[in-house]
């Protein structure tokens, strides 16, 4: 597939913004996504057919997994050089491929040569890792390719599309990937024929992958599909690998999502997932150690510390999907709870603590490893109170609930009474429960909120049905007089209905530790952007976590006629874009 060629910016201004995810259809697609790959996912596993037809031996598995070593045999496809100081640069980012402008944002800081943070030379990643949920909302041919290929190329225009060689890219799927089954993942990541993705060259098997990229250093990337699961050969895959890597190395683990965060999440079993793959690399018997865990899928930065001092895990999914909040934070987390089936590597790790930046400014308070700021997490939620203006289409369908709600308020008042209550209840902790479970708050601000819902429909209805009387004549002019009050109810009770959901969506995320995803979904910003780079040598990986405050407006984006960059993207934004490092640089060193 070739690459598109870059529009003007005429053209450019058709592709997509953030997804607008309380859109009517986009909500009604998106569950019918749901659906059916709950339903095709039990009976048709991708991964079993990808392993069933990748017949290869246990050395052949390691064999690939270190081929881009010096001394391999593959020196016209990649090698894995050190810099003059002997190490070697990774990046690391996740759920990336929702609205262009933030995804291309990233994109042009990852593909430059050189990156200059706060006084800090860092080198362009001799290898890139995906994370997790490469678009959104669905996984599509030509979602893949507006919003993720396209910005790609042109942010790191391919300097020579016939040749292989170029800085790997290696994948891992996220939900929305999985969403038609995998199918047009594992046509992108594990074709035959090397994936160009810009400068970037795919060279993976499988959904999930494992690579030497040191003397000491090696990654790994888990594919939990769409249950937290880790099927039997992907089992069998890390174990042959755990075999054959050399004694005393460390592994940077990758998830599909930070189970540390989730251990309150109900039914997640995305920590029991990834302690699961680490198992395997323990059991090995070969000294293998686990100080680094990176994970994606909740769309902000945050670092939490074990309490051996050693590990640190990870959450980066700042790659171009809405932001996510950080004021809900724990600071500590309890990973040995095994009555509830988490723990971490047997017990190594008991608790894990936010992290604090450990080279904050002189004369400067400790500041917490999390991006946004509390503060600045909390100030954003503010923007619910403009909830109808950011999903009008979501508060038109309310106000269609508030009509026919209405209609039973005027002609059914005694039962109305009770039964617009108890259907807004039902409604409220059907939708509340499959995010937050089916805890006694959940059930109380359910009731709260059908309360607060069924006397704004009641008020609504009586009040147009008495002002509508005064003027027109129901009796004289049924058809006007219904389509009178279904107007009024539509219009105004949707700007009512929208305007106290977003209201919930506020005191639920800010008090009541509920709804974040919503909440900032809602709102889709997309600023904070954030990956990760890593500097590798000997025994210690430094990270530098790399920070976008602001992403550049559409109408910003100019064609790169000059040439700036190296290499120079096709659009450059009319201000130079602002990196930062958002804490560290940090650290990590193997546990004795």
């Amino acid at each position: 597939m070739q690459a598109t060629p870059p529009p003007s910016l005429e053209g450019l201004a058709k592709y997509p913004k953030m997804t607008s995810w309380f859109r009517p259809d986009v909500l009604a697609k998106l569950l019918w996504r749901v659906i059916v790959s709950d339903l095709f996912e039990q009976y048709a596993d991708g991964r079993l057919i990808v392993a069933a037809l990748d017949t290869v031996s246990d050395q052949e598995l390691v064999d690939r997994a270190q081929q881009f070593m010096p001394g391999k045999s593959n020196p016209p496809v990649w090698v894995l050089e050190p810099d003059s100081d002997g190490a070697i640069w990774i990046d690391f980012l996740a759920d990336l491929g929702d609205g262009f402008d933030a995804t291309y944002a990233i994109a042009s800081l990852l593909s430059q040569e050189t990156l200059t943070i706060d006084s800090h030379v860092t080198r362009r990643g001799q290898m890139l890792f995906m994370g997790g949920d490469e678009v959104y909302p669905n996984a599509a041919a030509e979602t893949y390719r507006r919003q993720l290929r396209d910005p790609y190329d042109w942010a790191f225009p391919d300097p020579d599309p016939k040749s292989a060689k170029g800085p790997p890219v290696y994948a891992i799927p996220g939900n929305h990937d999985w969403y038609d089954g995998l199918v047009q993942f594992l046509a992108l990541f594990s074709r035959k024929v090397n994936l160009h993705l810009g400068g970037w060259r795919s060279h993976q098997h499988r959904s999930y992958f494992a690579l030497q990229i040191s003397e000491k250093w090696w990654i790994w990337g888990i594919d939990a599909q769409l249950y937290d699961d880790v099927d039997q050969p992907q089992k069998d895959y890390f174990s042959a690998i755990a075999r054959g890597m050399p004694r005393d190395t460390n592994i940077i683990l990758c998830g599909p999502e930070p189970g540390w965060l989730y251990t309150r999440k109900p039914n997640s079993r995305s920590l029991a997932v990834i302690n699961e793959v680490g198992r395997i690399a323990l059991d090995a018997n070969k000294g293998l150690k686990i100080p680094l865990v990176l994970s994606g899928d909740t769309h902000h930065y945050s670092r939490y510390v074990g309490d051996d001092s050693v590990t640190q895990f990870i959450t980066s999914g700042g790659g171009g999907a809405f932001l996510h909040p950080t004021h809900q934070l724990e600071q500590t987390i309890d990973l040995n709870r095994e009555q509830d089936g988490f723990s971490w590597l047997d017990g190594r790790v008991k608790t894990v603590s936010l992290g604090v930046d450990p080279q904050p400014a002189p004369d400067a308070q400790p500041k917490e490893a999390c991006y946004p700021t509390r503060v600045e997490s909390i100030a954003m939620l503010k923007g619910n109170f403009s909830f109808v203006a950011h999903n009008t289409g979501f508060a038109v369908l309310l106000g269609i609930f508030y009509w026919a709600l209405g209609v039973l308020s005027v002609h059914l008042w005694w039962d109305a009474l009770y039964a617009i209550p108890t259907i807004l209840f039902i409604g409220f902790w059907v939708y509340t429960k499959r995010q937050e479970g089916g805890s006694l708050k959940v059930l109380a601000l359910s009731a709260m909120n059908a309360i607060v819902h069924a006397v704004a429909v009641m008020w609504l209805a009586l009040f147009f049905r008495y002002l509508n009387v005064g003027y027109l004549d129901p009796a004289a002019w049924p058809r006007l007089s219904f389509l009178l009050f279904a107007a009024e109810m539509v219009v105004f009770g949707g700007l009512v209905a929208g305007a106290l959901f977003g209201l919930y969506l506020y005191a639920s995320s800010r008090w009541w530790n509920q709804n974040h995803n919503d909440a900032y979904s809602a709102m889709r910003l997309d600023s904070h952007r954030n990956f990760l780079r890593m500097r590798i040598k000997a025994d210690e990986v430094v990270i530098y976590p790399i920070g976008l405050d602001r992403v550049p407006k559409r109408r910003e984006w100019r064609v790169n006629r000059a040439g700036v960059g190296s290499p120079p993207p096709v659009y450059v934004p009319i201000s130079p874009l602002a990196p930062r490092l958002i804490e560290g640089p940090i650290a990590v060193r193997r546990a004795l």
